[in-house]
């Protein structure tokens, strides 16, 4: 690691990547973590439960689509749903600001709540810290879930195999393009709504009609290039996306087109990442778009034997490139 201290670039993609290897697995796991997964999956008798922890500094508070309690709930049911846990327990720790107004606490509480409630979710304990004014940004929330795997369903990003279908749930980008839009009065972009939704039922249908899934990953901070590059890499494969396939919104096409950004480097809260055999694929793409937040899923690209790039897109005009790695937070504090 060049740097000695911390930079915001450290918060995804290769920033991530390079903090995570070089300081903070060494500290806290001196033998090595091994891959990398949404949830910790473990077994205790007669079941398997799956493990995940999250924190939430999104800024701003509030935007179209949601709040850091709508993303607090989603991300970890959605980090559970990943592993094919059904999402069963949730704790809720909160640093807050002196000066917060109450109002404003319990509309997003109440937004987290309300998530919880429609997944059949027990808020089972949580904390609360105060802090002075200046030092948290208004709030800080942080949540801890367990959910039970589903029976005869093993699922890991190392699981990917050449010639297996790569499958995306729906419009890439939305969160972060209305985060950006929000934060930096986009006016043109100021139609962006946020995709955040949980994902455990998208992913049971998924799971249901295709038990032969290999992986599932949801793409949040980095955006679809960087799940794919950790797949790609804990399973020693290649991945070739087919640029004409990947559904783009057209206020993330209008926003990247303006602000020079790759849509695919853009973080999303209610979009997976599939992999599936190339015979199941059109299955899992009929499942996903039984709901109307994925009714745009699709087949984008094929997992391939290891090639020198991991992710590499053909492009509308026939060439083919590869997709980097994001070298690290494009938009800080989006999550």
């Amino acid at each position: 690691m060049t740097t000695q201290t911390v930079r915001l670039s450290h918060g995804s993609g290769k920033g991530l990547q390079e903090l995570l290897s070089t300081i903070i697995i060494p500290a806290l796991i001196p033998g090595g973590a091994g891959v990398l997964e949404d949830a910790f999956v473990f077994d205790i008798p007669g079941r398997r439960l799956a493990f995940t922890t999250d924190s939430f500094v999104v800024s701003p508070l509030e935007f179209p689509g949601g709040n850091i309690g709508t993303l607090a709930a989603c991300g970890t049911i959605n980090d559970l749903s990943m592993m094919g846990a059904r999402p069963m327990l949730l704790s809720v720790s909160l640093i807050l600001e002196e000066g917060f107004a109450f109002e404003k606490l319990t509309r997003i509480l109440t937004s987290l709540s309300e998530i919880c409630t429609q997944m059949g979710i027990r808020i089972a304990c949580g904390d609360t810290k105060v802090v002075d004014k200046g030092k948290a940004d208004g709030l800080f929330i942080n949540t801890s879930g367990i959910g039970i795997v589903t029976v005869g369903i093993s699922l890991s990003a190392a699981y990917a195999k050449p010639g297996d279908a790569v499958i995306v749930s729906g419009g890439i980008g939305l969160h972060g393009v209305t985060i950006l839009a929000q934060r930096e009065n986009l006016h043109f972009a100021s139609a962006a709504e946020s995709d955040c939704a949980p994902l455990w039922p998208l992913a049971k249908a998924v799971l249901d009609a295709v038990p032969h899934t290999r992986v599932m990953r949801d793409a949040t901070r980095g955006g679809l290039a960087s799940v794919l590059h950790e797949i790609a890499t804990d399973s020693k494969v290649s991945i070739v996306l087919m640029e004409s396939e990947i559904p783009v919104p057209q206020v993330v096409k209008g926003a990247c087109s303006f602000l020079g950004m790759d849509p695919l480097h853009i973080a999303n809260e209610g979009r997976f990442a599939i992999i599936v055999p190339p015979e199941w694929a059109d299955k899992a793409v009929a499942a996903l778009r039984s709901f109307a937040i994925a009714k745009d899923a699709c087949v984008i690209g094929q997992v391939v034997e290891k090639d020198r790039f991991p992710v590499l897109l053909k492009t509308s005009i026939g060439g083919t490139r590869p997709v980097e790695m994001p070298p690290g937070e494009l938009l800080p504090r989006i999550c």
